[in-house]
């Protein structure tokens, strides 16, 4: 970071494209140029003596690269081969455009998993808007549990996360929630409630297995499986599946009040909410000041989905068994911590 910090600044040129309007694939593009203006720039400006020389070379790329507001790609493409040309007249700087070409060949490589993923979601997402089958089957799933909130919120879970395995997140959740939140919106459910509902799942899906883009476009970054990345994925994040349901059950979550706002309900639900999701992790982990026992993962997990209820005894009953899980946990911990000392 000390050596090449200035290798960042071709991420803060992507990023303030995709947020000026340009597209995806311009702002990659410009991107991946400025990346390579930059290290064959550096490479050249180490040969030049003195820093106001050095400064003024700077300016002068940064001059011509910005040629391309008028004349398009084509002025730091040109740049681009102007300075390899100058790389490989000197002998010293070649290895600069064979460690570019290197990386060139290990991108197009790492490039290949997610090119088949992208290509197989692209049938997936021309078969279900071309047949209509998304809707079609979304309206069959909500409807078999419209008697049921608990189950209906399965369903919806359901068909979203099946959904946005083959749909990007905004399509996805202009289906579900046509289709979904009205009938969630019938069993008593608040309206941002149920969009946020399904709106979270609809995110939640691009970490669920078999298709989980994300984790398929991390696969290159971390050299694994990207089916593998996704499981694990799944069981890091399997706390956040059930903040939706809270949302359900306690909208005060959301700020979602019957009367007048009560910050003390909010307060309340956010409390429970975080004591529930910190049990799920824990129970999910297996640890938490040491290796839980089987019965301590079994107390845990039933203190967590007794606050994820909302039942009159429910919370009363998660507290209770939160409470006694952490005694319990702790002075087994302590004990064990007395054995290794003597």
């Amino acid at each position: 970071m000390k050596e090449q910090w200035y290798l960042l600044l071709p991420l803060a040129g992507l990023v303030y494209l995709l947020f000026s309007g340009f597209t995806p694939l311009f702002s990659g593009m410009m991107g991946l140029v400025l990346t390579v203006l930059l290290i064959f720039g550096s490479a050249l400006a180490l040969r030049i003596k003195g820093t106001p020389l050095r400064v003024l070379f700077w300016l002068g790329l940064g001059l011509l690269a910005a040629g391309f507001v008028k004349a398009g790609i084509v002025v730091p493409m040109a740049l681009i081969a102007v300075l390899a040309v100058l790389l490989w007249l000197r002998r010293s700087d070649r290895t600069v455009l064979h460690t570019a070409h290197a990386a060139l060949v290990d991108g197009a490589m790492h490039a290949l998993p997610v090119g088949i993923a992208c290509a197989l979601v692209g049938i997936i997402i021309g078969s279900i808007t071309l047949t209509g089958i998304a809707t079609t089957f979304a309206g069959y799933v909500v409807q078999l549990g419209s008697h049921s909130l608990f189950l209906s919120l399965v369903l919806t879970m359901l068909t979203c996360l099946v959904l946005g395995m083959g749909i990007p997140t905004i399509p996805n959740y202009i289906i579900t929630s046509a289709i979904a939140a009205p009938a969630l919106l019938e069993l008593g459910v608040p309206l941002i409630v149920s969009h946020m509902f399904v709106f979270y799942f609809g995110i939640m899906a691009d970490l669920t297995p078999p298709v989980a883009l994300a984790a398929f476009a991390a696969a290159p970054i971390a050299r694994e499986s990207g089916l593998k990345i996704g499981i694990r994925a799944v069981q890091i994040a399997i706390a956040g599946f059930i903040v939706p349901y809270m949302a359900v059950y306690s909208p005060a979550l959301m700020l979602q009040f019957g009367g007048e706002a009560d910050w003390l309900a909010a307060g309340y639900a956010f409390f429970k909410a975080l004591l529930a999701v910190s049990l799920w992790g824990v129970v999910t982990i297996d640890y938490w000041l040491q290796p839980l026992t089987l019965a301590e993962r079994a107390l845990a997990f039933a203190a967590a989905c007794a606050l994820v209820l909302a039942l009159p005894v429910t919370d009363e009953a998660g507290f209770a068994l939160a409470a006694v899980f952490a005694l319990w946990h702790r002075y087994r911990h302590r004990q064990h911590a007395v054995l290794q000392g003597a």
